[in-house]
């Protein structure tokens, strides 16, 4: 009788390992998912900013320092922890914001059916950043949470589970610094 009690517990202590193992590579596996949505994203956007600023250039020649500093905000973007790609991120927001403001001095610019394709585009592409953003955000709130409660956070730190940093915006007197545009 001892035996099978004994069996039991063992078996029951054993799925347990098995559900929460999986249960938290599921999650891990989700972040993992919803990172990669965030940088197909921002690929598509990286894509956008050179046709913008070619098409932006031909109308607005003496603008030259606004157009280099959004390509080469966009150079710098490849890569990098979540932080600095949270960081980047928040540079080029302000980079293209910069650029659309140098877009409202130039009527014939605002007019021009290509001009007007990608900033749509681009507008597209920045809300589906968003919305990557709050997935990723979700995800790794779930396997943070995970991570951290117990009894499963036991067996995450056996298993080598760590927790994974939000992608934060940075303060918005930060951004909106960024945006200024002394023309």
């Amino acid at each position: 009788m001892i035996l099978w009690v004994v069996i039991g517990l063992v078996v029951v202590v054993l799925l347990f390992v098995w559900a929460t193992y999986n249960s938290l590579v599921k999650t891990n596996v989700r972040a993992e998912e919803a990172w990669s949505d965030i940088t197909v994203q921002m690929k598509r956007r990286f894509d956008l900013i050179p046709n913008l600023v070619k098409t932006v250039k031909g109308y607005a020649k003496h603008e030259a320092q606004t157009l280099e500093k959004v390509t080469k905000q966009r150079a710098n973007a490849i890569g990098g922890s979540v932080e600095e790609t949270a960081q980047t991120e928040n540079m080029i927001s302000g980079a293209l914001k910069s650029l659309f403001a140098v877009a409202e001095s130039y009527p014939d610019l605002k007019a021009n059916q290509n001009f007007l394709q990608l900033q749509d585009e681009l507008v597209d592409t920045e809300d589906k950043i968003q919305a990557a953003r709050r997935f990723y955000n979700g995800a790794v709130r779930s396997l943070n949470t995970k991570v951290q409660m117990f009894p499963t956070n036991i067996f995450a730190n056996m298993l080598g589970f760590k927790k994974r940093e939000f992608f934060e915006v940075e303060n918005q007197a930060e951004v909106e610094k960024a945006v200024d545009v002394d023309l």
